[in-house]
């Protein structure tokens, strides 16, 4: 499970210093908006794979003035210390990575730790287009299978590629098949590691309890997808991607862009109660909806063997929360083994977690003119 002891940041946000000693159990962050309770999360999604919670540019959360470029560095219950940067050399920012010390990768941070998390962002993900479901989605595939984010960043170069090549006046047919063949490669696992994970998912959802967080039925959408959902392979996807993208070429070239491929994939929910889909659910049912998928994800993880039981962000999901649903989200984190991290700006919403969790106060400290916080 992924658990930490101890977190220290450094010129990150407006965090100029902080170093939290920490039990092993839930942690609790409460204090005023403005405080640096969510840049606190933000810092500990910067500890795996991707973009991180607000999919900031790393040169962007450095702290205002600060002379140093950020770091932060946590150590695991195992006493493993991890410690991530910013890496400038004046033309690009880097994310540096050393486990005990020493050079390492991002794919090294995957093996040890895994996160999920919900952010207030997230809330209208039901409501918005496929392209906020799909985003959703894609996060929590990263959590099984960290290798999806190179996977889509290689699937999306490649078809921008592929535009710009279909806007010419003529197009070089081998140089077009080279471009799909790469998108194809990509795509095809793309779309069957996200079906593994939408059954994964799926079933850790029927197993959870009937409860204050509703099941949800799920499906991935798309004009190939059902090939993923019959158990075909990878192979025969690919195959079949490569032919519906050079069969649709005269229309991606009228169009401006690919038509088809996972990059139009809707990820479907049905709020299973009523029946309905969850963009018809109440706000309440969809924030109930969404915590549980979180939580059946963190589950899933841990019963499934392909990661650690991760950590878990919820940023200011509690106040959302009637006292019996705050009660119920308090016990299931509980239950779960990882480290679950919660914001709020009030200690009393965190009561039903009683001696179970550690509270922090997160304050302005204002020194010198200096706005950290501690």
């Amino acid at each position: 499970m992924t658990v930490l002891s101890r977190l220290r940041l450094l010129n990150f946000r407006n965090h100029a210093a902080l170093d939290l000693h920490l039990d092993g159990g839930p942690v609790c962050l409460f204090g005023a908006n403005g405080a640096g309770k969510t840049n606190i999360l933000e810092a500990l999604s910067l500890l795996g794979p991707g973009r991180g919670l607000r999919s900031a540019p790393l040169g962007d959360l450095s702290r205002h003035g600060g002379a140093d470029p950020w770091t932060i560095a946590a150590t695991l219950q195992n006493d493993q210390k991890i410690g991530v940067g910013l890496e400038a050399d004046g033309r690009s920012a880097k994310r540096r990575v050393r486990i005990d010390g020493a050079p390492a990768t991002t794919g090294d941070l995957a093996e040890r730790i895994r996160i999920v998390w919900l952010t207030p962002a997230m809330d209208g993900v039901f409501r918005g287009g496929a392209s906020d479901r799909r985003r959703f989605f894609d996060r929590q595939v990263m959590a099984h299978m960290p290798d999806h984010g190179r996977l889509s960043a290689e699937y999306e170069r490649a078809m921008r590629e592929r535009n710009a090549l279909l806007e010419r006046d003529r197009v070089d047919p081998a140089w077009a098949d080279a471009l799909e063949a790469r998108m194809a490669l990509a795509g095809a696992e793309i779309i069957v590691n996200r079906q593994l994970v939408l059954d994964r998912l799926q079933a850790s959802v029927n197993e959870r309890p009937d409860g204050f967080f509703p099941k949800a039925d799920l499906v991935l959408e798309g004009a190939l997808e059902p090939l993923a959902r019959e158990g075909r392979s990878v192979a025969d996807v690919e195959s079949e991607l490569r032919a519906t993208f050079m069969s649709g070429r005269p229309r991606d070239r009228a169009a401006g862009r690919a038509l088809s491929g996972p990059h139009r994939t809707d990820l479907g929910v049905v709020h299973r109660p009523s029946g309905a889909p969850a963009a018809q659910a109440s706000t309440g049912q969809q924030k109930a909806l969404l915590i549980g998928l979180i939580l059946a994800n963190a589950r899933a993880l841990g019963d499934t063997g392909s990661g650690p039981v991760p950590l878990i962000l919820l940023d200011e999901a509690a106040a959302h929360l009637d006292t019996r649903r705050r009660a119920a989200l308090f016990d299931e984190l509980s239950s779960l083994g990882g480290q679950a991290w919660l914001t709020g700006t009030e200690a009393a919403l965190f009561e039903a977690f009683a001696d179970r969790a550690q509270l922090i106060e997160v304050c302005e400290r204002p020194e010198d003119g200096d706005h950290g916080r501690y």
